[in-house]
């Protein structure tokens, strides 16, 4: 009975904790109330341009602007924001939470982190209502710039890399090419886009790493694996940390900063991601 025990203890360690080995992901607890952690991502790339070795990208998604992610949790993330040191922030979308909340008092926050080479967003589910005007507004007041299936550039000494936006990625009726078929294979892109689904739906193929959110990391969830929450059309396979499309494009999900439907998480800590971009 005693072998069973720790049998079952071993099993259930080795479900746990696969994806932070495999992803060559690190997650510290974050020492900032309010943040539950840090994850920090290293990618590697032969793509990358030499100037862009050990570049630095923060991404925040998901805020629900208030939630469980309120006025009083705001401090804390932009400390671990900023503690990130990063060259660029991404911002995934889903800015307001369902019973409201003051965008201008988020995008003020938002600012604050000022990384040097800016700060890029696309919209999320919870936009595609009279929201989108009013998240747009904020944007173009604090300097974030909107990408809706839009690509800018991003320069440093005299290289560049791609990062690509996707404007609302559940209507694929009407956005379902994305722009990175316009793109040259050699060149290095990040797609940003608010649902993992979408790198599964069209055609990315000229992606070198998305970065997505949307799932919450399901919420509630048992060793990252199961969730009875469903915020994905093909199950718990993009729930969260490092995945592969069906045609090998990698997609980092964040578990998000705040919570919707249900103001409730349970082993889906909340996190800022970092991801550091390594020259193969």
């Amino acid at each position: 009975m005693i072998r069973k025990i720790k049998r079952y203890i071993i099993y259930g360690l080795v479900l746990l904790f696969p994806v932070a080995f495999l992803s060559c992901a690190t997650a510290s607890l974050s020492k900032y109330k309010g943040i539950g952690r840090v994850k920090t991502y290293d990618f590697y790339s032969d793509q990358l341009p030499d100037s862009f070795d050990n570049f630095r990208i923060a991404f925040a998604t998901d805020f629900h602007y208030e939630s469980r992610f309120n006025k009083h949790r705001l401090p804390a993330l932009i400390k671990a924001l900023q503690a990130t040191d990063a060259d660029l922030l991404l911002l995934g979308g889903d800015y307001r939470g369902r019973d409201g909340g003051s965008l201008t008092e988020l995008f003020d926050a938002i600012a604050l982190c000022n990384p040097p080479l800016g700060i890029y967003g696309v919209m999320g589910n919870h936009e595609n209502n009279a929201n989108h005007a009013i998240v747009e507004k904020e944007m173009q007041r604090v300097g974030v710039k909107l990408l809706e299936h839009e690509v800018d550039t991003i320069w440093k000494n005299g290289e560049f890399i791609l990062v690509c936006g996707i404007r609302n990625p559940f209507d694929l009726k009407q956005n379902g090419i994305s722009p990175t078929l316009n793109l040259r294979p050699e060149d290095f892109v990040i797609l940003l886009t608010h649902t993992p689904d979408y790198v599964e739906d069209t055609d990315v193929s000229n992606t070198d790493l998305a970065l997505a959110g949307h799932t919450h990391g399901g919420q509630v969830s048992i060793f990252n694996v199961y969730t009875p929450a469903h915020f994905s059309k093909y199950g718990n396979k993009f729930l969260t940390g490092l995945k592969y499309s069906s045609k090998g494009i990698p997609v980092i999900i964040s578990n998000g900063i705040g919570t919707s439907r249900k103001d409730i998480r349970l082993f889906t800590p909340t996190e800022v991601v970092l991801v550091i971009l390594h020259k193969k």
